[in-house]
Protein backbone atom coordinates (compact mmCIF):
# COMPACT_ATOMS: atom_id res chain seq x y z
CA UNK A 1 0.00 0.00 0.00
CA UNK A 2 0.98 3.61 -0.51
CA UNK A 3 0.34 6.30 2.09
CA UNK A 4 0.73 10.03 1.53
CA UNK A 5 0.89 12.45 4.48
CA UNK A 6 0.48 16.21 4.21
CA UNK A 7 1.62 18.22 7.22
CA UNK A 8 3.69 21.18 8.20
CA UNK A 9 4.45 24.39 10.00
CA UNK A 10 4.89 23.12 13.56
CA UNK A 11 6.08 19.96 15.29
CA UNK A 12 2.51 19.55 16.56
CA UNK A 13 1.37 18.95 12.98
CA UNK A 14 4.38 16.91 11.91
CA UNK A 15 5.00 14.47 14.79
CA UNK A 16 1.49 12.91 14.71
CA UNK A 17 1.97 12.12 11.01
CA UNK A 18 5.39 10.60 11.72
CA UNK A 19 3.87 8.50 14.52
CA UNK A 20 1.17 7.09 12.23
CA UNK A 21 3.66 6.53 9.39
CA UNK A 22 5.87 4.59 11.81
CA UNK A 23 2.90 2.43 12.80
CA UNK A 24 2.17 1.61 9.16
CA UNK A 25 5.82 0.80 8.55
CA UNK A 26 5.76 -1.72 11.41
CA UNK A 27 2.40 -3.12 10.30
CA UNK A 28 3.36 -3.34 6.63
CA UNK A 29 7.16 -3.24 6.15
CA UNK A 30 6.70 -3.19 2.37
CA UNK A 31 4.37 -0.18 2.30
CA UNK A 32 5.48 3.04 0.60
CA UNK A 33 5.21 6.38 2.39
CA UNK A 34 5.60 9.91 1.03
CA UNK A 35 5.27 13.20 2.89
CA UNK A 36 4.29 16.52 1.35
CA UNK A 37 5.20 19.71 3.21
CA UNK A 38 5.78 23.42 2.75
CA UNK A 39 9.03 24.82 1.37
CA UNK A 40 11.46 26.01 4.01
CA UNK A 41 9.50 24.83 7.01
CA UNK A 42 10.30 22.51 9.94
CA UNK A 43 8.98 19.41 8.19
CA UNK A 44 11.84 19.51 5.66
CA UNK A 45 14.15 18.72 8.59
CA UNK A 46 12.03 16.52 10.89
CA UNK A 47 10.62 14.20 8.22
CA UNK A 48 13.94 13.15 6.61
CA UNK A 49 15.41 12.73 10.14
CA UNK A 50 12.69 10.11 10.70
CA UNK A 51 13.62 8.28 7.51
CA UNK A 52 10.88 9.42 5.12
CA UNK A 53 10.96 11.14 1.75
CA UNK A 54 9.31 14.55 1.48
CA UNK A 55 8.18 16.66 -1.47
CA UNK A 56 7.49 20.36 -0.98
CA UNK A 57 4.98 22.96 -2.16
CA UNK A 58 5.15 26.73 -1.87
CA UNK A 59 2.33 27.80 0.44
CA UNK A 60 1.85 30.91 2.56
CA UNK A 61 -0.47 31.74 5.42
CA UNK A 62 -3.62 33.87 5.44
CA UNK A 63 -3.26 37.35 6.92
CA UNK A 64 -6.09 38.58 9.14
CA UNK A 65 -4.99 42.19 8.72
CA UNK A 66 -7.45 44.46 6.92
CA UNK A 67 -4.63 46.67 5.60
CA UNK A 68 -3.50 46.97 1.98
CA UNK A 69 -0.42 44.97 2.89
CA UNK A 70 -2.61 42.21 4.33
CA UNK A 71 -4.80 42.18 1.21
CA UNK A 72 -1.78 41.91 -1.10
CA UNK A 73 -0.38 39.11 1.05
CA UNK A 74 -3.65 37.17 0.77
CA UNK A 75 -3.79 37.63 -3.01
CA UNK A 76 -0.30 36.15 -3.16
CA UNK A 77 -1.42 33.29 -0.88
CA UNK A 78 -4.36 32.48 -3.19
CA UNK A 79 -2.01 32.40 -6.19
CA UNK A 80 0.32 30.09 -4.26
CA UNK A 81 -2.60 27.77 -3.41
CA UNK A 82 -3.57 27.50 -7.09
CA UNK A 83 0.02 26.71 -8.08
CA UNK A 84 0.38 24.30 -5.15
CA UNK A 85 -2.73 22.38 -6.22
CA UNK A 86 -1.30 21.96 -9.72
CA UNK A 87 2.00 20.68 -8.34
CA UNK A 88 0.17 18.54 -5.78
CA UNK A 89 -1.75 16.81 -8.59
CA UNK A 90 1.54 15.92 -10.27
CA UNK A 91 3.00 14.54 -7.02
CA UNK A 92 -0.15 12.53 -6.33
CA UNK A 93 -0.30 11.20 -9.88
CA UNK A 94 3.35 10.11 -9.78
CA UNK A 95 3.13 8.48 -6.34
CA UNK A 96 -0.37 7.02 -6.82
CA UNK A 97 -1.31 6.80 -3.12
CA UNK A 98 -4.10 4.57 -1.82
CA UNK A 99 -5.02 7.26 0.69
CA UNK A 100 -3.95 10.82 1.57
CA UNK A 101 -3.88 11.99 5.20
CA UNK A 102 -3.52 15.56 6.44
CA UNK A 103 -2.47 16.35 10.00
CA UNK A 104 -2.44 20.14 9.96
CA UNK A 105 -0.77 23.15 8.38
CA UNK A 106 -1.66 25.21 5.31
CA UNK A 107 -0.04 22.66 2.99
CA UNK A 108 -2.87 20.22 3.76
CA UNK A 109 -5.47 22.20 1.82
CA UNK A 110 -4.03 22.02 -1.73
CA UNK A 111 -2.91 18.41 -1.27
CA UNK A 112 -6.17 17.01 0.13
CA UNK A 113 -8.30 19.12 -2.19
CA UNK A 114 -6.40 17.77 -5.20
CA UNK A 115 -6.57 14.18 -3.93
CA UNK A 116 -10.32 14.40 -3.32
CA UNK A 117 -10.91 15.71 -6.86
CA UNK A 118 -8.86 12.80 -8.20
CA UNK A 119 -11.13 10.33 -6.37
CA UNK A 120 -8.52 9.23 -3.83
CA UNK A 121 -9.72 8.56 -0.25
CA UNK A 122 -8.80 11.42 2.08
CA UNK A 123 -8.72 11.98 5.84
CA UNK A 124 -7.74 14.90 8.04
CA UNK A 125 -6.73 14.90 11.70
CA UNK A 126 -7.29 17.97 13.91
CA UNK A 127 -5.32 17.82 17.14
CA UNK A 128 -6.51 21.08 18.75
CA UNK A 129 -9.64 21.60 20.85
CA UNK A 130 -10.52 24.55 18.58
CA UNK A 131 -10.09 23.53 14.92
CA UNK A 132 -7.69 25.42 12.69
CA UNK A 133 -8.74 27.23 9.51
CA UNK A 134 -7.36 24.53 7.21
CA UNK A 135 -9.28 21.72 8.91
CA UNK A 136 -12.52 23.69 8.81
CA UNK A 137 -12.02 24.43 5.10
CA UNK A 138 -11.47 20.72 4.41
CA UNK A 139 -14.41 19.47 6.50
CA UNK A 140 -16.80 19.20 3.54
CA UNK A 141 -14.14 17.88 1.16
CA UNK A 142 -12.46 14.96 2.92
CA UNK A 143 -13.96 11.52 3.53
CA UNK A 144 -13.12 11.37 7.24
CA UNK A 145 -12.45 13.89 10.02
CA UNK A 146 -10.49 12.67 13.04
CA UNK A 147 -10.25 14.72 16.23
CA UNK A 148 -7.88 14.88 19.16
CA UNK A 149 -10.51 16.31 21.53
CA UNK A 150 -14.19 15.51 22.03
CA UNK A 151 -14.72 19.28 22.51
CA UNK A 152 -13.82 19.88 18.84
CA UNK A 153 -17.02 18.29 17.54
CA UNK A 154 -19.19 21.31 18.30
CA UNK A 155 -17.23 23.39 15.78
CA UNK A 156 -18.21 21.26 12.77
CA UNK A 157 -21.42 21.48 10.76
CA UNK A 158 -21.68 17.70 10.61
CA UNK A 159 -20.33 16.33 13.92
CA UNK A 160 -21.69 12.91 13.03
CA UNK A 161 -18.92 12.67 10.41
CA UNK A 162 -16.24 13.21 13.08
CA UNK A 163 -14.39 10.47 14.94
CA UNK A 164 -12.58 11.23 18.21
CA UNK A 165 -9.27 9.38 18.02
CA UNK A 166 -6.91 11.32 20.27
CA UNK A 167 -3.55 12.56 18.97
CA UNK A 168 -0.76 10.09 18.13
CA UNK A 169 2.41 9.91 20.22
CA UNK A 170 5.72 8.63 18.88
CA UNK A 171 6.62 5.15 20.09
CA UNK A 172 9.76 6.37 21.90
CA UNK A 173 7.56 7.88 24.61
CA UNK A 174 6.70 4.39 25.81
CA UNK A 175 10.29 3.20 26.18
CA UNK A 176 11.06 4.63 29.64
CA UNK A 177 9.88 4.48 33.23
CA UNK A 178 10.54 7.44 35.53
CA UNK A 179 13.17 5.42 37.40
CA UNK A 180 15.03 4.26 34.28
CA UNK A 181 14.95 7.73 32.74
CA UNK A 182 16.28 9.40 35.89
CA UNK A 183 19.02 6.79 36.16
CA UNK A 184 20.15 7.48 32.58
CA UNK A 185 20.13 11.23 33.26
CA UNK A 186 22.15 10.79 36.45
CA UNK A 187 19.38 12.07 38.72
CA UNK A 188 18.64 10.36 42.04
CA UNK A 189 15.25 8.64 41.95
CA UNK A 190 13.84 10.67 44.88
CA UNK A 191 15.11 14.03 43.59
CA UNK A 192 12.26 15.93 41.88
CA UNK A 193 12.86 16.98 38.28
CA UNK A 194 11.24 20.06 36.74
CA UNK A 195 11.23 20.21 32.92
CA UNK A 196 10.69 23.57 31.25
CA UNK A 197 10.23 23.91 27.47
CA UNK A 198 8.68 26.71 25.39
CA UNK A 199 9.21 25.70 21.78
CA UNK A 200 12.06 24.77 19.45
CA UNK A 201 12.95 28.42 18.75
CA UNK A 202 12.42 29.53 22.33
CA UNK A 203 10.39 32.37 23.81
CA UNK A 204 12.30 35.44 25.01
CA UNK A 205 9.78 36.38 27.69
CA UNK A 206 9.63 32.86 29.15
CA UNK A 207 13.42 32.53 29.02
CA UNK A 208 13.68 35.74 31.03
CA UNK A 209 11.11 34.35 33.48
CA UNK A 210 13.10 31.13 33.84
CA UNK A 211 16.33 33.11 34.44
CA UNK A 212 14.66 34.72 37.43
CA UNK A 213 13.13 31.34 38.40
CA UNK A 214 16.65 29.88 38.54
CA UNK A 215 17.88 32.83 40.61
CA UNK A 216 15.00 32.37 43.06
CA UNK A 217 15.81 28.65 43.37
CA UNK A 218 19.19 29.59 44.85
CA UNK A 219 22.00 27.24 45.76
CA UNK A 220 19.80 24.56 47.38
CA UNK A 221 16.61 24.38 45.34
CA UNK A 222 15.58 20.87 46.38
CA UNK A 223 14.92 19.88 42.77
CA UNK A 224 16.72 19.55 39.44
CA UNK A 225 15.74 21.56 36.36
CA UNK A 226 16.14 20.86 32.66
CA UNK A 227 15.20 23.94 30.63
CA UNK A 228 15.10 24.24 26.83
CA UNK A 229 15.96 27.81 25.82
CA UNK A 230 15.44 27.30 22.08
CA UNK A 231 17.79 27.90 19.17
CA UNK A 232 17.09 31.65 19.07
CA UNK A 233 17.21 32.22 22.83
CA UNK A 234 20.00 29.99 24.11
CA UNK A 235 23.01 32.32 23.84
CA UNK A 236 21.10 35.28 25.29
CA UNK A 237 19.89 33.20 28.23
CA UNK A 238 23.32 31.75 29.01
CA UNK A 239 24.82 35.25 28.97
CA UNK A 240 22.11 36.49 31.35
CA UNK A 241 22.59 33.54 33.70
CA UNK A 242 26.37 33.97 33.85
CA UNK A 243 25.78 37.53 35.05
CA UNK A 244 23.06 36.80 37.61
CA UNK A 245 23.58 33.16 38.68
CA UNK A 246 27.07 32.07 37.53
CA UNK A 247 26.92 28.84 39.56
CA UNK A 248 23.52 27.75 38.13
CA UNK A 249 24.90 24.46 36.75
CA UNK A 250 26.42 23.51 40.11
CA UNK A 251 22.95 24.12 41.62
CA UNK A 252 21.41 21.42 39.38
CA UNK A 253 20.05 23.74 36.67
CA UNK A 254 20.60 22.27 33.19
CA UNK A 255 19.93 24.83 30.43
CA UNK A 256 19.97 23.39 26.92
CA UNK A 257 19.45 24.81 23.46
CA UNK A 258 17.03 22.01 22.64
CA UNK A 259 15.91 18.81 24.38
CA UNK A 260 16.73 16.21 21.75
CA UNK A 261 15.97 13.30 24.09
CA UNK A 262 12.49 14.54 25.02
CA UNK A 263 10.93 11.06 25.57
CA UNK A 264 13.58 10.28 28.20
CA UNK A 265 13.52 13.74 29.81
CA UNK A 266 9.72 13.84 29.98
CA UNK A 267 9.62 10.34 31.44
CA UNK A 268 11.96 11.48 34.22
CA UNK A 269 10.00 14.65 34.99
CA UNK A 270 7.92 15.12 38.14
CA UNK A 271 6.33 18.29 36.76
CA UNK A 272 6.47 19.95 33.32
CA UNK A 273 6.25 23.68 32.52
CA UNK A 274 5.32 24.31 28.90
CA UNK A 275 3.06 25.67 26.18
CA UNK A 276 -0.21 23.94 25.37
CA UNK A 277 0.12 22.66 21.85
CA UNK A 278 -2.12 19.66 21.19
CA UNK A 279 0.75 17.30 20.39
CA UNK A 280 2.52 18.28 23.62
CA UNK A 281 -0.67 17.66 25.60
CA UNK A 282 -0.99 14.23 24.02
CA UNK A 283 2.55 13.37 25.15
CA UNK A 284 1.93 14.72 28.66
CA UNK A 285 -1.30 12.77 29.14
CA UNK A 286 0.28 9.65 27.67
CA UNK A 287 3.01 9.87 30.32
CA UNK A 288 0.70 11.12 33.13
CA UNK A 289 2.74 14.26 33.83
CA UNK A 290 1.44 16.99 36.17
CA UNK A 291 1.80 20.22 34.22
CA UNK A 292 1.86 23.98 34.53
CA UNK A 293 0.74 25.51 31.23
CA UNK A 294 1.59 29.00 30.03
CA UNK A 295 -0.24 28.96 26.67
CA UNK A 296 1.28 30.92 23.82
CA UNK A 297 -0.57 34.24 23.45
CA UNK A 298 0.51 34.49 19.81
CA UNK A 299 -1.54 31.70 18.22
CA UNK A 300 -4.75 32.13 16.23
CA UNK A 301 -8.04 31.98 18.16
CA UNK A 302 -6.13 31.47 21.42
CA UNK A 303 -6.37 27.73 20.74
CA UNK A 304 -3.58 26.82 23.17
CA UNK A 305 -5.52 28.30 26.07
CA UNK A 306 -8.55 26.26 24.98
CA UNK A 307 -6.40 23.12 24.83
CA UNK A 308 -4.98 23.80 28.29
CA UNK A 309 -8.44 24.46 29.73
CA UNK A 310 -9.59 20.95 28.81
CA UNK A 311 -6.71 19.49 30.85
CA UNK A 312 -6.99 21.95 33.74
CA UNK A 313 -10.74 21.34 34.06
CA UNK A 314 -10.00 17.63 34.39
CA UNK A 315 -7.54 18.32 37.22
CA UNK A 316 -4.27 17.47 35.47
CA UNK A 317 -2.77 20.94 35.10
CA UNK A 318 -2.60 24.55 36.23
CA UNK A 319 -2.77 27.49 33.81
CA UNK A 320 -1.08 30.88 33.88
CA UNK A 321 -1.51 33.62 31.28
CA UNK A 322 1.88 34.83 30.08
CA UNK A 323 1.02 38.53 30.30
CA UNK A 324 -0.01 38.15 33.95
CA UNK A 325 2.81 35.82 35.00
CA UNK A 326 5.94 36.66 36.98
CA UNK A 327 8.81 34.38 37.96
CA UNK A 328 8.11 34.48 41.67
CA UNK A 329 4.53 33.35 41.17
CA UNK A 330 5.64 30.50 38.90
CA UNK A 331 8.42 29.44 41.28
CA UNK A 332 6.11 29.46 44.30
CA UNK A 333 3.50 27.38 42.47
CA UNK A 334 6.05 24.80 41.35
CA UNK A 335 7.48 24.51 44.89
CA UNK A 336 3.97 24.24 46.34
CA UNK A 337 3.03 21.39 43.99
CA UNK A 338 6.33 19.55 44.52
CA UNK A 339 5.82 19.82 48.27
CA UNK A 340 2.33 18.27 47.96
CA UNK A 341 2.74 14.56 47.08
CA UNK A 342 -1.02 13.97 47.22
CA UNK A 343 -1.69 16.76 44.73
CA UNK A 344 1.03 15.45 42.40
CA UNK A 345 -0.59 12.00 42.51
CA UNK A 346 -4.05 13.45 41.85
CA UNK A 347 -2.79 15.48 38.88
CA UNK A 348 -0.99 12.44 37.46
CA UNK A 349 -4.16 10.33 37.83
CA UNK A 350 -6.19 13.01 36.04
CA UNK A 351 -3.68 13.08 33.18
CA UNK A 352 -3.87 9.28 32.91
CA UNK A 353 -7.68 9.45 32.56
CA UNK A 354 -7.32 11.93 29.68
CA UNK A 355 -4.77 9.80 27.83
CA UNK A 356 -5.79 8.00 24.64
CA UNK A 357 -2.91 5.56 24.46
CA UNK A 358 -4.27 3.77 21.41
CA UNK A 359 -4.61 6.97 19.34
CA UNK A 360 -2.05 5.90 16.74
CA UNK A 361 -3.67 2.48 16.31
CA UNK A 362 -7.19 3.97 16.15
CA UNK A 363 -6.15 6.47 13.46
CA UNK A 364 -4.40 3.76 11.46
CA UNK A 365 -7.57 1.63 11.59
CA UNK A 366 -9.70 4.58 10.44
CA UNK A 367 -7.34 5.16 7.51
CA UNK A 368 -7.23 1.50 6.50
CA UNK A 369 -11.02 1.40 6.68
CA UNK A 370 -11.12 4.17 4.06
CA UNK A 371 -8.95 2.11 1.75
CA UNK A 372 -11.49 -0.72 1.68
Amino acid sequence: MRFMFACGGTAGHINPAIAVAGHFRKLMPDCEILFVGAEGHMETNLVPRSGYEIKTLKVTNISRSKSIKGLLHNIKSVVNVIRARIKARRIIRDFAPDVVIGTGGYVCYPVLKAAAKMGIPTAVHESNAFPGLTTRMLADIVDKIMLGFEESKEHYKHPERCVVTGTPVRGEFGEYTKASAKAELGIAEKTPLVVSVWGSLGASNMNATMCEFIRLAGSAPGFRLIHSAGSEGYETMITALMESVPDYEANGMDVREYIYDMPRVMAAADIVLCRAGASTISELTYMHKPTVFVPSPYVTNDHQYKNASVVANAGGAKIFKEKELNAEELYNEVKRILDSPDELDEMAAAMEKLAMKDATKIIAEQILDLCK
